[in-house]
This record gives C-alpha cells, sequence and structure tokens, in this order.
C-alpha cells in the first residue's frame, strides 16, 4: 500500500514542467512579427487556459480574437478584462505594461472599425510610454486630421461636411492634373 502523498508526487512527475507565461508571451509575438496571426492566436489560447487571468495574455488574445475570429465583441470585453486583471502601483510596470494593453484594445477597436476608439486607445498608452514604437507606429497609420473648415462648428456640421468636401474633391482634382 502507498503512503499517503506518493500518488500525488508521481503524478506531478508526470506532468510536464509548466511554461512560464512570458514564454507564451515571446513566442506569440514571434508569430506576430512575421504575420503569422493564426499561429499567434493558437499559443495563446493554450497560454489563456494555463493562465486565463494573465493581463498581457489576455491583451494579445482579445485582440486577435477579433483579427482571426472576427469576434469583436468578445474580443474587446477580453481587452477590457486584462485591464482589471491588471493591478500595481508600481509606476516602472505600468509604464511597461499599460502600453501593450492599450496598444491591443486599440487594434481590437480598429478590426472592428471603430477608428475613434482606437485613436483614443493608443493616445492613452503614449501618455504611459511616450516613446512606444508600436503605439507611434499605429498613429502615423491613422494619420491625423486637419481642422475642420469652421473651427467654431463640430466637424459634424453640415456646413463643415460640405465645405470640407468641396476642399477635398479639389485638391484631389488639383493632384490628378499634375
Amino acid at each position: 500500500m502507498e503512503s499517503p502523498g506518493t500518488h500525488d508526487a508521481v503524478e506531478q512527475q508526470d506532468r510536464p514542467a509548466e511554461v512560464p507565461a512570458v514564454e507564451y508571451i515571446k513566442a506569440a509575438r514571434t508569430h506576430l512579427w512575421s504575420g503569422r496571426h493564426k499561429e499567434a492566436y493558437g499559443i495563446l489560447l493554450q497560454a489563456g487556459a494555463i493562465y486565463p487571468n494573465h493581463p498581457i495574455i489576455l491583451s494579445y488574445l482579445g485582440w486577435l480574437q477579433g483579427v482571426v475570429d472576427k469576434k469583436y465583441k468578445s474580443g474587446l470585453a477580453t481587452c477590457r478584462k486584462a485591464f482589471v486583471h491588471f493591478k500595481t502601483s508600481d509606476p516602472q510596470s505600468a509604464g511597461r505594461v499599460y502600453p501593450i494593453l492599450y496598444l491591443n484594445l486599440g487594434k481590437t477597436f480598429l478590426a472592428n472599425g471603430r477608428k475613434k476608439e482606437a485613436v483614443e486607445s493608443f493616445r492613452k498608452g503614449l501618455l504611459h510610454d511616450r516613446s512606444n514604437a508600436e503605439l507611434k507606429k499605429e498613429m502615423k497609420l491613422l494619420g491625423t486630421r486637419k481642422q475642420p473648415p469652421i473651427a467654431l462648428l463640430s466637424r459634424s456640421n453640415l456646413l463643415n461636411r460640405i465645405i470640407g468636401n468641396l476642399l477635398h474633391a479639389k485638391s484631389e482634382s488639383s493632384r490628378a492634373i499634375r
């Protein structure tokens, strides 16, 4: 007859050692840099099963739910869940993690066609790390909006829309002539 606890020790030896969360993240990012979103998503699904409350894993997982599976609501909810699970009073770790969380939330908004929310998310990320290359790249890709023709009126005001469309058409036709 086995002594108590012996069976548990044998079971633990048969199980493979748990891979640290950071290793899953590194592997997923390697795939992402190579444009292999599905492979990264597969890795993060595995990681999410082991680390269901890890904020960075949740953040990437949420973004890829939107990009790969086209599950935008679920992806946004997962990205938001990452913020709930990230609690710190250490400004240094906040400066490393929040930009990633806001970047992935913004990318999820973009995948869902919600540019305004994406820009807002990228800006919040840059508040935590002004030199973050990925956030800067996303903002540059989105471009900057010009001031509305009549600054006192909202961008959506009928006059601003009409004048803006006329100015845009004029600039397009002058480019075509060159």
